[in-house]
């Protein structure tokens, strides 16, 4: 997440959708916060969404799935992101939302780090039970 708003929006159309949410982001205090991270720690809540201020600073275990909801320019956040999906020497899984003005973006990260990033051909999602290639 790069933005406070985009955080706490997309918090709200996830719980609309009755999945258990918590948001950290640099306008609450730590109190809050801290309480957010108890929830995803204790399992109170699956899924923690987070602005790349925070992200650096969250040190949860037991993460295997961390999902890019928006794309980082700053290469560096990302590999802090997506280590949160591989901590302790387990294997993780990175998801990538990418907007076609963002594709440019992906790629150099790519070329940045000498690494491979591999698409999901939209066969294999599904949205609400339909196939996004139909």
């Amino acid at each position: 997440m790069n933005t406070r708003r985009k955080a706490d929006w997309l918090a709200e159309e996830l719980t609309k959708e009755d999945h258990t949410v918590v948001c950290i982001h640099s306008d609450m205090s730590t109190d809050e916060r801290s309480a957010a991270i108890g929830k995803f720690r204790t399992g109170q809540c699956r899924v923690l969404i987070a602005t790349d201020l925070i992200a650096r600073g969250i040190d949860v275990q037991g993460v295997s799935v961390v999902v890019n909801y928006d794309m980082t320019r700053n290469f560096e956040n990302y590999i802090h992101r997506i280590g949160r999906g591989g901590r302790f020497g387990r294997k993780g899984v990175a998801l990538n939302f990418v907007t076609s003005a963002e594709w440019g973006l992906l790629q150099a990260l790519v070329a940045f780090y000498s690494t491979q990033i591999e698409e999901l051909p939209s066969k294999d999602f599904a949205v609400r039970g339909e196939n996004l290639a139909d």
